[in-house]
């Protein structure tokens, strides 16, 4: 298999991508090449398509990290060929169908290795919902104590979490 050399990270509904400054300094540091999507938050097609074109971009495989909405985007992008596994921060797993926004027509997790990081304080997306989320998908699951914003409050938790996607 080839080495993961590159992460992808998705932001979620109504922030942008400045959220995950500390997992990208923390990767970076290790020599990973981390891009943030912008995406336009005008459709989950939309979203999803601004995803693929960054992954279009890519030399190699990649992680495909998702936070809250970016867990519907990552679900309908993820298929991309260069996308090598998926990681879910305190995220949406949506099954075919189940978008609020669009169809996930095949959700990438039926295909992906996938990991899922749930917030155990999250005010946002229930934790019991999170873990039921991730179980569907056959993640694996770790716990960080923290609420929905868990990328910015602990940045070096998930930045554990995408390494181990990326092994």
């Amino acid at each position: 298999m080839t080495p993961v050399g590159n992460v992808v990270l998705v932001h979620g509904g109504s922030v942008d991508g400045s959220g995950w400054q500390g997992v990208h300094d923390e990767l970076t540091r290790d020599g990973l090449r981390v891009h943030v999507v912008r995406n336009p938050a005008s459709s989950l097609e939309d979203d999803a398509a601004a995803t693929r074109r960054v992954l279009d971009g890519l030399d190699g495989p990649a992680v495909l990290v998702g936070h809250s909405h970016g867990g519907v985007v990552i679900s309908e992008a993820g298929t991309h060929p260069n996308v090598a596994s998926l990681v879910y921060v305190a995220a949406f797993v949506p099954d075919q169908g189940e978008s609020a926004d669009g169809s996930v027509p095949e959700p990438a997790w039926r295909h992906r290795p996938s990991w899922y990081l749930v917030a155990t304080e999250d005010r946002m997306i229930p934790p019991p919902a999170q873990r039921a989320m991730a179980e569907r998908a056959g993640a694996t699951v770790v716990e960080v104590i923290g609420g929905h914003a868990v990328h910015v409050s602990q940045p070096a938790a998930v930045a554990d979490l995408i390494r181990q996607a990326a092994a």
